[in-house]
């Protein structure tokens, strides 16, 4: 009868470990507002699943750092790996060490530069990047009646999605409807809210007229606001766009400050991600691009996103 209870207690134990999975997790970097919605979305997941264990690693926006972290995943033998990468440029390598391994590989959130030539069991999970940029224009040029002077803060020009969604905008000012409108300035501030305030302070003491702000994320709109309104700035007489609706965005949108945000799913994205890495895991197959729609929001929806949040 012992060797019966034995013999079960083995077989559940070697069935719980053949189900077990584990997944590396490489975030660009901890400390940032949206990505840390992600990374916390994608962990509250992994726990409503029996047998996933997240192994989750900051690279604190070092490219070297985050090649290491794989290849240290793929020594532990890893069943895969999600990459928040730092620089979108360096993927090709990314993605090299991981096929040579054989280990598959989920890109969240920022598009790798080789996302068309992603080798077998890679995917990449994100919401399209020249949508936000596309909805946040559009909506910024609807304010101004198709007409005024914009300045346009970008995030790191390594990562795709600061790219795509600033050329998204000159998109838009070049249509019939917002050919009024005019790109005055145009820099990077790097995503962070403290670089924004610095930078629209800088516009503003350099005399630098605009009545737009238009912000690849709402960290850096937060920080416009806080520099205009040092500035003695009425925010009745400056459109202010970002892209995310963190919770402090809406804070800001309810407060009558921020006018344009767009709802990006970070959470949703975090789950897509895990999805994808642990179907990949066990051999199936998965799209190679996986898009979360973005969500246009402003003072009349506000509250449905700040219920989501």
């Amino acid at each position: 009868m012992k060797k019966l209870f034995l013999g079960a207690a083995l077989s559940v134990l070697l069935s719980t470990a053949a189900h077990a999975e584990t997944v590396g997790v490489s975030m660009a970097l901890f400390d940032d507002n949206f990505l840390t919605v992600l990374r916390n979305g994608m962990q509250d997941y992994a726990k409503t699943m029996d047998g996933v264990t997240l192994q989750v690693e900051d690279a604190q926006n070092d490219v070297a750092k985050q090649q290491s972290q794989i290849q240290n995943f793929i020594a532990a033998g890893v069943d895969a790996i999600i990459v928040n990468p730092v620089d979108t440029d360096a993927t090709t390598a990314m993605s090299k060490i991981a096929a040579d391994a054989g280990i598959p590989l989920v890109y969240v959130n920022r598009e790798p530069v080789n996302v068309d030539t992603l080798p077998d069991k890679q995917a990449f999970v994100a919401s399209e990047e020249i949508v936000a940029g596309t909805l946040e224009a559009k909506e910024v040029c609807r304010l101004l009646g198709g007409k005024g002077k914009a300045v346009i803060m970008m995030g790191e020009l390594s990562n795709q999605g600061a790219r795509m969604r600033t050329k998204a905008v000159h998109d838009i000012v070049a249509t019939d409807e917002c050919k009024g409108m005019e790109i005055v300035e145009e820099q990077t501030a790097n995503w962070q809210r403290t670089q924004g305030s610095d930078l629209v302070t800088n516009w503003l003491s350099s005399g630098i007229e605009f009545n737009a702000v238009i912000s690849n994320n709402d960290e850096m709109a937060i920080g416009a606001i806080q520099a205009l309104k040092a500035a003695g700035k009425d925010m009745k007489d400056v459109v202010v766009a970002g892209v995310d609706a963190t919770q402090d965005a809406l804070a800001a949108m309810q407060a009558g400050d921020l006018d344009v945000t767009v709802f990006q799913d970070a959470a949703g994205q975090g789950k897509g991600a895990l999805d994808a890495a642990l179907k990949l895991a066990k051999g199936e197959t998965v799209e190679k691009k996986v898009y979360i729609p973005f969500q246009l929001v402003t003072p009349e929806n506000v509250q449905e996103f700040v219920a989501k949040n």
